[in-house]
């Protein structure tokens, strides 16, 4: 019984699983665009935000939440975990054709470490392993939206609890402020992602809208 449970589980995430191999070769291949041919993405606001290391913290558990999040749906609410792919494979597509067509790039980057502490050589390890092309729509801030949205729609046990919940918003929200604090990305690639975001919410979470009873009892008529 319990492998024939993981088995469902494992084809259940499969479509994702091929999503993110081929996501992940696309946009390797984009990001050795040549910075040359580039647009640059600026506001006067990116001025306004000071640089702070210490989002470096938030940026990187970034990764986690959205592992943990897609993972917890696929356990504890398949049709959420239905949803979220959805919505998180969407936005992704429309960024790899986005830095396809429109590759960009950001010089917002201090040029060296206003201190040195170990949150600094954080960021300048995360500036070495990450170029500044290709950063809108930002998929960081894409992604979280995406997986916060989930866990307050999801009827898992552990997603409706309030502290749970608490905590994916506190830690959202300093995700997406670290993005502009660590000179990740800009306002624009922010506004850009929380756009995207709400399209494709709004799509999937039509598509798998739950039955009203209404509906449920007309069907069983």
């Amino acid at each position: 019984m319990k492998k024939k449970f993981l088995i469902h589980k494992l084809v259940l995430a499969l479509p994702i699983l091929i999503f993110m191999a081929v996501y992940m070769a696309w946009f390797g291949a984009v990001e050795k665009a040549d910075f040359a041919g580039c647009t640059e993405i600026h506001t006067f606001l990116d001025d306004k935000i000071p640089f702070c290391e210490y989002f470096i913290i938030p940026y990187l558990l970034w990764f986690g939440y959205v592992a943990v999040g897609v993972v917890y749906q696929l356990f504890a609410d398949e049709k959420a975990f239905k949803e979220l792919c959805g919505v998180l494979m969407s936005g992704m597509f429309v960024f790899l054709i986005v830095s396809t067509m429109f590759p960009n790039i950001l010089f917002l980057r201090p040029e060296e470490m206003p201190r040195d502490n170990v949150f600094c050589h954080m960021v300048e390890g995360l500036y070495k392993t990450d170029t500044p092309t290709n950063v809108m729509p930002s998929i960081h801030v894409f992604n979280t939206l995406a997986v916060l949205f989930s866990v307050f729609r999801s009827q898992g046990k552990l997603a409706g609890n309030f502290w749970v919940r608490t905590g994916c918003v506190i830690l959202s929200v300093s995700i997406i402020l670290a993005t502009m604090f660590l000179k990740q990305h800009s306002v624009l690639d922010v506004t850009g992602a929380i756009i995207m975001f709400t399209v494709f919410q709004t799509v999937f979470a039509k598509i798998f809208e739950p039955e009203s009873s209404e509906r449920k009892a007309l069907a069983t008529a």
